[in-house]
């Protein structure tokens, strides 16, 4: 095992995000996840829903994770709060000494990214350590069928 999967970061958004980035994890050797899941603070504003809902449903992806990993690496969960998701992210690689933070590319229209910030962005110019951002598996096996489809075009 690489150094650098010793003690990853997995940030995970919902549950989609975390068996598209466990799936995509899965083809490395990797010794400790640590899987945050970031419960945006509204700052000041009203929250979208309570504490308890959004920690519920931090544990429905988690559960993601685990059924995922944790037969072949040691897992850890952490919900981190903030204001700033990337900050966020940030702060649970420090306290844990994550030797990386391991991401897959959201999937999204540029409009969505451009009106809701690029949390991407932030890890990619902002991280003080190494980010390894894998291939979306399905993205990957999608393209690769599309491309199977088109190259036959003997009809």
């Amino acid at each position: 095992m690489s150094d650098l999967f010793d003690r990853v970061v997995l940030p995970v958004a919902d549950p989609d995000d975390a068996a598209a980035t466990c799936e995509a994890l899965a083809n490395y050797e990797v010794g400790t996840v640590v899987a945050v899941h970031v419960i945006e603070k509204a700052g000041g504003a009203p929250d979208k829903a309570s504490v308890e809902q959004r920690e519920e449903y931090a544990e429905k992806v988690f559960d993601v994770v685990r059924n995922s990993l944790a037969d072949r690496v040691t897992v850890e969960t952490e919900i981190v709060f903030g204001t700033d998701v990337a900050d966020a992210i940030f702060r649970a690689a420090d306290e844990h000494e994550a030797t990386a933070i391991v991401i897959t590319p959201r999937r999204g229209s540029r409009w969505v990214k451009l009106l809701t910030g690029d949390v991407a962005h932030s890890l990619v110019s902002e991280t003080d350590r190494p980010l390894v951002v894998l291939p979306d598996v399905e993205s990957f096996e999608e393209s690769d069928e599309s491309e199977a489809a088109g190259g036959s075009g003997s009809e």
